[in-house]
């Protein structure tokens, strides 16, 4: 079977869609792992993603009369793309049924390409199902986006252009997995030519059915799939790639959403390309080999599958990046509701750089506070950081791996206080250097006790930040005083009907 898919790879027609494309070299992932790290950019495809090889390949092997009726698939967007491309140029009508779950961009994609889009269901089987459907309706031929074994010979052009392109040490390729028609037919090329080179599968942690199916010896069907990485979001592995790929691969790594945040940031570091989560995930499972193996001095080949991702989500990317790459830790903090306890607190920390920080006034007794801390990655930098805080005297909550605080409480820290007391209400830019926190508190009057305190390090070079205080009456008419003197713009927003509504 490896021989027969070898040279159907070599026959394989994408090139009258697809491009071949560039080995980028990642020249700051390699210097911080000590390691060459290569990215194959099927981001650069006319589709954005690699899919149009594998389905212009399977329609370039239908019959007249199979394309005269038409042609269906069911996809979460990157498949879609590529067969309603594959169909315009051959001038056959497509049909793509996708999972509510896909990103608008890769819909609206679709679209602009002359498909017909329908959503339907909450993940690929749903979509799938319907799909088959519509085939018994109207005649379709069904366009598989991974479990056909002329989708897998297009997408091993990839394993063919990759040895091609680089033909000295090659010590291991990264290759995300979804239903495998990728890494099939990349596996089948390099391990039929190159059975030196690794092929490492990489999952999503919540969507990982070839992992399980290797754990059963058999292909099996998840109970719940996670859509965070929707472009991986299948299952159960495909039958042809399954049968392929069980005998071919020498590991399977899993990712968190996380560690794939990180990797989108560490790709567009390197390439200024900015890659779907799905996209990523082979290099995080690189990074993740690296780690566990300590392997130094290696070549290292990832393949940034695609780029369509909602821009939207970007914002939720770049909040996890640093959780991903364990530059930050997050902690649950309680301290003395009183005057000069913020003050002490930024003091026992020391001069680290603060990420975030949330706290609203409870009662007059203790304070919660939430915060963010930059450490450095390995988790015995973190651990430092909650042991310095516990001998000074502080209760300490480690919530760095809570997905609750990351994904909710971190924004909803704050509400109204238990009991009425005046407070004033000033919104600063603070400079984004070490040291402006301590500064801002050390030149207010020792008697003003901070009520509200809510910052985020946007990587910008200045941090916003909102802060509420309890101003004793005598200094009220000085305000404006003390708060020039300290050096960062701001404005008054005791009055704003935000505040009012919901904080006061």
């Amino acid at each position: 079977m490896l021989e027969a898919t070898v040279k159907k790879i070599l026959q394989a027609r994408v090139y009258e869609a697809a491009c071949e494309t560039p080995i980028s070299p990642a020249p700051f992932l390699s210097r911080r792992f000590n390691n060459q790290i290569l990215i194959k950019r099927e981001d650069l495809q006319p589709v954005f993603s690699f899919k149009i090889r594998g389905a212009y390949n399977k329609m370039a092997q239908l019959t007249e009369e199979q394309k005269a009726k038409g042609v269906i698939a069911a996809s979460a967007g990157n498949h879609a793309q590529g067969l309603a491309m594959a169909a315009k140029l051959m001038g056959v009508k497509a049909v793509i049924v996708m999972p509510r779950i896909t990103p608008d961009i890769k819909v609206q994609a679709v679209r602009a390409r002359g498909a017909k889009v329908i959503l339907k269901g909450d993940a690929f089987a749903a979509a799938a199902e319907h799909a088959q459907e519509l085939i018994k309706e109207h005649g379709y031929t069904y366009i598989p986006p991974f479990d056909d074994i002329d989708v897998v010979a297009g997408q091993g052009t990839i394993g063919v252009e990759i040895l091609r392109q680089h033909s000295g040490r090659l010590d291991a390729i990264f290759i995300p997995v979804g239903g495998g028609g990728l890494i099939a037919g990349v596996a089948a090329y390099v391990k039929y030519l190159r059975p030196d080179i690794k092929i490492i599968a990489v999952e999503a942690e919540d969507s990982a059915c070839l992992k399980a199916a290797l754990e059963a010896g058999e292909r099996v069907i998840l109970d719940q799939v996670g859509v965070f990485a929707e472009g991986v979001a299948v299952a159960q592995i495909g039958e042809v790639p399954f049968s392929l790929v069980r005998d071919l691969i020498d590991d399977v790594i899993t990712v968190n959403t996380d560690e794939m945040c990180a990797a989108v940031k560490d790709i567009f570091e390197d390439t200024r390309a900015v890659a779907e989560t799905s996209g990523a995930l082979s290099l995080a499972g690189l990074k993740k080999y690296v780690q566990q193996t300590g392997a130094e001095g290696e070549t290292l080949i990832c393949i940034n599958s695609g780029a369509n991702t909602n821009f939207d989500r970007l914002q939720h990317i770049a909040e996890r990046t640093e959780l991903g790459e364990q530059r930050e830790a997050i902690l649950a903090v309680t301290i003395a509701e009183k005057p000069g306890s913020f003050k002490k607190f930024c003091r026992t920390l020391g001069k680290r750089m603060v990420t975030e920080f949330s706290y609203r006034y409870a009662d007059n007794s203790e304070a919660h506070i939430f915060v963010g801390v930059q450490v450095k990655p390995g988790g015995e930098d973190r651990q430092a950081v909650i042991d310095k805080l516990r001998e000074g005297g502080y209760q300490v909550e480690d919530l760095t791996d809570n997905e609750l605080a990351k994904l909710h409480i971190r924004h909803l820290s704050g509400g109204r206080p238990s009991e009425r007391f005046e407070e004033e209400l000033y919104r600063f830019e603070f400079p984004e250097r070490p040291g402006a926190l301590m500064n801002f508190l050390t030149q207010l009057p020792h008697d003003w006790n901070i009520s509200l305190f809510h910052y985020r390090n946007h990587g910008a070079a200045y941090g916003r930040v909102l802060v509420g205080m309890q101003v004793p009456s005598s200094d009220r008419t000085h305000v404006a005083e003390y708060l020039d003197a300290i050096g960062y713009r701001y404005w008054q927003e005791s009055d704003n009907p935000a505040y009012r509504l919901f904080m006061a």
